[in-house]
């Protein structure tokens, strides 16, 4: 069984177990799991319910494996030729590290 959910504009195919790097949000101190309401599809091995936009009364529920985890180190170059102007920035971005716990559709 597998899902498609969207989250802050993007969309992560799910199953049960899977790991899945979501946008850092604010969440409280004791928070241990996270849902999304937003489904857009739910497949079975015999059926699939494609929603439009939404699945009715679908949701994922993922427990959070740690709060801040870090992606990989981007490096941004600006060069300008003749000019002797270069510029090299970086930074990395902060996720929300999820495995997804149950489907419910």
């Amino acid at each position: 069984m597998y899902a498609v959910i969207e989250d802050s504009g993007r969309q992560f195919r799910v199953s049960e177990g899977d790991v899945v790097d979501v946008d850092l949000r604010e969440l409280d101190e004791n928070a241990t799991e996270v849902t999304f309401d937003r489904v857009l599809l739910v497949s079975d091995e015999d059926e699939a319910k494609i929603g439009t936009p939404l699945v009715d009364g679908a949701s994922v529920t993922a427990e959070i494996v740690d709060k801040e985890a870090k992606g990989p180190k981007l490096h941004v170059q600006k060069w300008r030729r003749r000019k002797a102007s270069r510029r090299k920035t970086g930074h990395r971005q902060k996720y929300l590290r999820l495995r997804i716990a149950s489907i419910s559709s």
